[in-house]
């Protein structure tokens, strides 16, 4: 998760080291990261009741390959250009950390069997 409460956004990482493109993994693996980001694409949504779920595999500042989903609104601040490079980041207290991952692991567990926790 990231640390911005200006918008619910979640991180997939795939757990294979060396792989910078989603073209790089075999396809079983590439099958499972698409299953894997759908489902928290929409429990994302359910959970924060979303309006549009962006979805990106940028990698220019971090290389091994992750995929952002971000819970997007009307009202958000961003709203409707990207959010990178718009406003600064807003940190959330622990409280709301602890209440996001909440919310989203409650719908999140219906939708992955087997959910690792890390």
């Amino acid at each position: 998760m990231m640390n911005d409460r200006r918008f619910p956004w979640f991180i997939l990482i795939p757990r294979i080291g060396g792989i910078t493109e989603i073209y790089q993994l075999e396809a079983d693996d590439r099958q499972q990261l698409m299953d894997e980001s759908c489902a928290l694409a929409e429990a994302l949504m359910v959970a924060f009741d979303g309006h549009k779920m962006n979805v990106a595999a940028l990698g220019n500042m971090v290389p091994q390959l992750h995929i952002h989903h971000v819970v997007r609104q009307p009202d958000d601040s961003a709203w409707p250009a990207p959010i990178w490079g718009v406003g600064a980041p807003e940190a959330m207290e622990p409280e709301l950390i602890e209440q996001r991952m909440a919310q989203l692991l409650y719908h999140l567990e219906v939708k992955i069997p087997n959910l690792v926790k890390v």
